[in-house]
C-alpha cells in the first residue's frame, strides 16, 4: 500500500509552520482542521516537541492514511471524523494554534472513482465524505435548469454556465454520466474562441460541482468564525486557500477582525482589534515549489493573530 507521504506533497508545508510557531513555544495544541493525509501534521509534530494536534477530515480514507503515518507520535496526535466548522465543539481545549489548508488533496484528485478529475473517467460523486450527502450526478439528474446554472455560475464564475446547463438538461442519462462525458460536453457547450485560454475548460464546472456538493463556502464561514472564537489569546490561524472564493471569505473575515470598531473622531482610546494580520496580503507559493508541485501555484496563504480573549464573532 502506498503511504501517505507519496501520496501528498504539502503545500508551503514550512512556510506556515513558521506563521505558527511563535504560538506553538512550549506545550501548546494546534488543531489541522483538514488533515488530509497528515503532511502539515506531521511536520508540525516533528518540529515542535511539546506539541499535541488533533487532526479533522470528513474523508475516512484520508484518515486511515494520516493515522498510519503519524501512529509513531502517539497520543500527540488524534484523529477527529467531521467537518471543520464543528471545531467549537471538538476543542478540548483553547488551541495555540489552527491550520486550514483548502481544497481538494491529491488523494481524491487521483483517483478516479471519487469523480473529482476531468482528466480521468469515473462517477460523477464528489463528496469529501463519500458516506454521506449527495453525489454531483445526483444533484445533476435532479436540478433544473436554472439550478444547475445557477451553482456553475456562483461557484465556478463561468460565463457560460447557461449553455453549459442546457447541455446538462438535454442530455438522455445527465444523472449518469461520468466524469469524462461530463468534461466532453462542458466543453462542446462553450464557443471554441473561449477555450482556447484559460486552461482545461471544465475546470471551472467541475470546481462548482465539487463546491456545491460539499458546502465548501459555507463550511469555511461557519469554521472560520469558530475557530477564531475558540483560538487562545496569543494564538495564530493560517488559512491556505486555492480560488478567489475562498480567499475572498477569508480575507474578508479576517480583515474584519482586525480592525478597530471606535470612530476615529472620538476623543478616546481605541479599542484594541481582536485580530492582528500576520500577512500583508497574501503569500504565494515560490517558483521553486511551483516547479516541484505545480498544484501550489494557485494558493494564497493568509494569517492572523488573536489580541483578545474568548469568542470574537
Amino acid at each position: 500500500m502506498v503511504g501517505a507521504e507519496q501520496l501528498h506533497i504539502p503545500v508551503m508545508r514550512d512556510a506556515c509552520l513558521d506563521l505558527l510557531a511563535p504560538a506553538l513555544a512550549g506545550p501548546a495544541l494546534l488543531i489541522d482542521c483538514t488533515l488530509g493525509m497528515g503532511g502539515h501534521t506531521e511536520a508540525a509534530l516533528q518540529r515542535f516537541p511539546e506539541l499535541r494536534v488533533i487532526g479533522i477530515d470528513r474523508d475516512p480514507e484520508a484518515l486511515a492514511l494520516a493515522g498510519e503515518r503519524l501512529a509513531p507520535f502517539g497520543d500527540r496526535f488524534t484523529a477527529v471524523k467531521s467537518g471543520f466548522e464543528s471545531i467549537a465543539d471538538i476543542a478540548p481545549e483553547a488551541p495555540r494554534g489552527i491550520l486550514m489548508d483548502l481544497g481538494v488533496s491529491s488523494l481524491q484528485l487521483d483517483d478516479a472513482g471519487r469523480g473529482f478529475a476531468y482528466a480521468q473517467d469515473g462517477p460523477v460523486d464528489m463528496r469529501m465524505d463519500p458516506t454521506s450527502g449527495i453525489p454531483a450526478a445526483a444533484f445533476l439528474g435532479s436540478a433544473s435548469h436554472g439550478e444547475i446554472a445557477r451553482v456553475i455560475s456562483t461557484y465556478g464564475e463561468e460565463r457560460f454556465a447557461g449553455k453549459i446547463a442546457s447541455a446538462i438538461v438535454r442530455h438522455p442519462r445527465r444523472g449518469e454520466l461520468t466524469t469524462g462525458e461530463l468534461a466532453e460536453l462542458v466543453r462542446e457547450a462553450i464557443p471554441a474562441p473561449a477555450r482556447r485560454t484559460g486552461g482545461h475548460p471544465a475546470k471551472r464546472t467541475f470546481q462548482a460541482l465539487r463546491i456545491h456538493v460539499n458546502d465548501e463556502l459555507g463550511q469555511l464561514e461557519r469554521g472560520l468564525a469558530g475557530a477564531l472564537d475558540v483560538l487562545a489569546l496569543g494564538g495564530r490561524i493560517v488559512v491556505e486557500s486555492y480560488h478567489s472564493l475562498e480567499d475572498r471569505i477569508v480575507k474578508r473575515t479576517l480583515a474584519a477582525h482586525a480592525t478597530t470598531s471606535t470612530p476615529l473622531d472620538l476623543p478616546v482610546q481605541a479599542e484594541e482589534p481582536p485580530l492582528r494580520l500576520l500577512t500583508r496580503g497574501a503569500l504565494k507559493a515560490p517558483e521553486d515549489e511551483v516547479r516541484a508541485n505545480p498544484r501550489s501555484a494557485s494558493v494564497r496563504v493568509r494569517a492572523a493573530e488573536k489580541r483578545t480573549e474568548g469568542p470574537i464573532s
